[in-house]
């Protein structure tokens, strides 16, 4: 009768240590895409200086494309406006504390001698879920374009 307890115990060791293992895997392949969806994100802000109606479009036909689907909540700060993707058609909206949105991202301007540099704040989500459990949580993905001389951006445009 021992060894049946006792095969069992380590049975249940060996599932614990499987599950842990896919939960660790899940976490770091939703990360990944998150990670390079920013990068490509930032890549098309800083080829077409701002994020004008092209880049944006671009932007959005990436999204679609990967299958990004993760809605967060933008940050509330008092001295950066930011703004969020209502929909992956191109609307934007100032964010809000309540409505989640696909990706956040704010424009900040850097005043130079000669010119006005300007670069942008990006934020995407990846979701945290497990098949048996569900979503467990949603994190932040951070990133920041390189300083530029702007075109005419999105912000100044169309929002």
């Amino acid at each position: 009768m021992r060894e049946v307890s006792g095969s069992t115990w380590v049975f249940q060791i060996m599932i614990l240590f499987i599950l842990i293992f896919a939960c660790f895997l899940t976490l770091v392949l939703n990360y990944s895409k998150a990670y390079r969806v920013k990068n490509e994100m930032l890549s098309i802000i800083e080829k077409y200086e701002g994020l004008t109606s092209q880049s944006s479009d671009i932007i959005n036909n990436y999204l679609v494309g990967q299958s990004y689907t993760t809605t967060g909540n933008c940050p509330q700060d008092d001295n950066v406006k930011w703004y969020g993707a209502i929909d992956l058609e191109g609307n934007y909206e100032e964010a809000d504390g309540a409505t989640r949105y696909y990706y956040c991202f704010s424009q900040v301007s850097q005043p130079s001698d000669s010119r006005d540099y300007i670069y942008y704040d990006i934020i995407v989500f990846y979701r945290f879920n497990l098949p048996f459990l569900g979503d467990i949580a949603t994190f932040n993905v951070n990133g920041r374009t390189n300083s530029f001389v702007g075109s005419n951006n999105l912000i100044g445009g169309i929002i």
